[in-house]
């Protein structure tokens, strides 16, 4: 049985060891893995480095559309188990993993807002899209289209061409591009236009962004963050996808083209 002063003695040296594991966890850096989706890429990529000097964590960043069943897309990285401290895709796929049970359902975050934009290969004629009508006579016209296998594309696709009553004619011309960028095709020549959210257009090389879809044929596209099931550092997964939404990460999401969520 210990005495008293050897009890005060166990109790004191407790409380040190607590202080110095607390020290140790604020000075240690951890590694934090995020996947994010194509439209918050270029905004992201222009944080990372002002998020790890701000607090010191390391970001462990892949890449993967919000959809699809490609091997990098999102969904099947959690359907495999993947172990994922944050994911950032476009909203209604979130909100898909979280009824899944994939998504922690207290984490989802709205950060931005994007707009589909069309693009054609630097310096080739940029065809009308001012109006639904001008943009149906362009997609009628074009020689070829390529469109997205995430959110932007699925729209195009499943919702817009069908709406504008040009799904048939345009079919044998239409090419979805599967986890790559749209622009990618647009700048090679392979395709005379394509579509894509305006953020994933801006960074590529040899592309001109005619303008975003009119008003009528436009869909707005809200890209959230949540913490996967699977995250291991649910706490700082937590920490960053707050910071991401605050007014320190406004004006790289302006510059990307995408509108900060202000008002949470």
């Amino acid at each position: 049985m210990k005495t008293a002063p050897q009890r005060s003695f166990v109790r004191v040296a407790a409380l040190a060891c607590t202080s110095a594991l607390l020290v140790a966890a604020t000075i240690c850096a951890a590694d934090i893995k995020v996947v994010t989706s194509g439209g918050f890429t270029a905004a992201y990529l222009e944080l990372v480095p002002e998020y790890e000097r701000a607090l010191h964590n390391k970001l462990m960043t892949e890449f993967g559309p919000s959809m699809g069943t490609t091997h990098n897309a999102i969904p099947m990285r959690l359907e495999r188990g993947e172990a994922i401290d944050v994911v950032i895709m476009a909203a209604p796929a979130l909100a898909d993993l979280v009824k899944q049970g994939k998504v922690r359902a207290d984490s989802g975050v709205d950060l931005v807002q994007s707009k589909i934009a069309m693009a054609v290969k630097s310096g080739a004629p940029r065809p009308d899209i001012s109006t639904v009508e001008a943009l149906k006579r362009t997609l009628l016209a074009a020689k070829s289209i390529a469109y997205s296998d995430s959110a932007s594309g699925v729209y195009l696709s499943t919702e817009l061409f069908p709406k504008l009553g040009i799904a048939d004619q345009i079919k044998g011309k239409s090419r979805r591009i599967l986890a790559n960028p749209v622009g990618g095709v647009v700048a090679s020549g392979e395709v005379e236009i394509g579509f894509q959210q305006v953020s994933e257009l801006r960074p590529v090389k040899g592309i001109d962004i005619v303008g975003e879809l009119p008003l009528g044929a436009q869909k707005v596209t809200v890209f959230s963050a949540g913490i996967p099931a699977t995250s291991r550092q649910p706490e700082l997964a937590k920490a960053l996808i707050h910071w991401l939404a605050s007014p320190v990460a406004y004006a790289a999401i302006e510059k990307s083209g995408l509108e900060p969520m202000k008002s949470r």
